[in-house]
């Protein structure tokens, strides 16, 4: 299958064609503003499915939004007929053709151009009204609020918000590229004459702003964000995308003696802690229980001993551990333990606890195995 798409190089084009290829697709026509316009007419003459994404957006002259999203499908179109090609085409327009405004009409004009070719030459056409689409790699300080917000707290840059309590609907660009892809497989899913993105998120913008400070600030205070809740998710993933390219690492604070050192890693008030604990050869940690916490310790580097001993009995359990083979260890509450590195390098050890540790109430009784 020949694919064109127009506005490859644009935020939901450059997300469409990367992903087309991704799932095999190899023959795609990538036309944008500064392809070379005679291609136009021989890729229309080609191709089996059209992607028509190209507009305009924000120009200088409001009258360039009929020129750039009217007049250009009227060149495609006309290219297309002028070659007696009748494959399917899509396109892309904005909620804010239900609006009277230059940018609407513009929108509303095209859908309409298209939706009278469709019927005139038997063609089939997805029209998609979408809303706001965030994602990586859309510009910032252009027309999405989400991509400016994400890029500018990420660069500690000033936002700003004029109403907090604005309801935005929003869709997320891998949901719209796997619709795309669902109607170039002629899946397409349609509410009246329009295709739609069946997950919308409405999001107020004051939460939208409150959630990007939390994942900046999560990288000091080492929390994650609630990543079971679908917008969350996929906005955290968006915020990275906008990370500065020298500050993709940050620092931890490693708890360092004579012994070795012990590193948080991540702290949440539901979903426990993770830290990372070296011990030098020889070297004995541990020697306490916990009546309700609970831990998983998984050595990935050296080898140990993890002992265990029943509080109130006298045996002492072993398990032997090693980096060469990468296992978990419970620690069950109500036995002391402890564990050694038996070997002659540092042994490592990925630690999970059920809870972040609490100086107040530490649960941490200490007690030789």
């Amino acid at each position: 299958m020949k694919i064109l798409v127009t506005g490859a190089k644009g935020f939901i084009g450059k997300n469409l064609v990367l992903e087309l290829r991704n799932q095999g697709y190899q023959d795609i026509f990538e036309y944008d503003m500064d392809t070379k316009e005679e291609m136009l007419n021989s890729w229309a003459k080609e191709c089996d499915f059209v992607f028509h994404l190209a507009g305009v957006n924000r120009p200088e002259n409001p009258d360039e939004f009929m020129k750039g999203n009217f007049g250009f499908t009227s060149t495609l179109l006309d290219a297309l007929v002028r070659n007696g090609n009748k494959c399917p085409i899509l396109i892309t327009s904005s909620i804010q053709a239900a609006l009277d405004n230059p940018y609407g009409n513009s929108k509303r004009e095209g859908e309409k151009l298209l939706f009278e070719y469709g019927a005139k030459h038997n063609v089939r056409t997805c029209v998609y009204r979408l809303p706001n689409v965030f994602g990586k790699w859309c510009r910032p300080n252009y027309n999405s609020a989400v991509a400016t917000f994400c890029h500018n707290i990420a660069n500690n840059l000033e936002i700003k918000v004029n109403d907090p309590n604005v309801d935005m609907q929003l869709v997320y660009v891998d949901d719209v590229v796997g619709q795309f892809i669902n109607a170039l497989n002629n899946n397409e899913i349609k509410e009246n004459e329009f295709c739609v993105i069946p997950t919308v998120y409405e999001v107020k913008l004051g939460m939208i702003v409150d959630l990007i400070y939390s994942f900046k600030e999560s990288r000091n205070n080492l929390s994650v964000p609630e990543l079971s809740n679908p917008f969350i998710n996929v906005l955290y993933s968006t915020y990275l995308s906008y990370l500065p390219k020298d500050q993709f690492s940050y620092p931890l604070k490693m708890n360092v003696d004579d012994r070795g050192s012990f590193t948080e890693i991540i702290r949440t008030s539901d979903r426990g802690q993770i830290s990372v604990n070296i011990s030098k050869p020889g070297i004995t940690k541990g020697n306490h229980w916990h009546h309700t916490k609970n831990e998983k310790f998984i050595v990935v580097s050296g080898s140990g001993l993890i002992q265990f001993r029943k509080i109130g009995t006298d045996e002492v359990i072993d398990y032997y551990v090693s980096g060469k083979n990468i296992e978990v260890v419970d620690i069950p509450t109500g036995y002391t333990h402890n564990i050694i590195n038996k070997g002659d390098t540092d042994l490592v050890t990925i630690m999970w606890a059920n809870e972040a540790f609490n100086n107040e109430k530490p649960d941490t009784y200490f007690e030789k195995v």
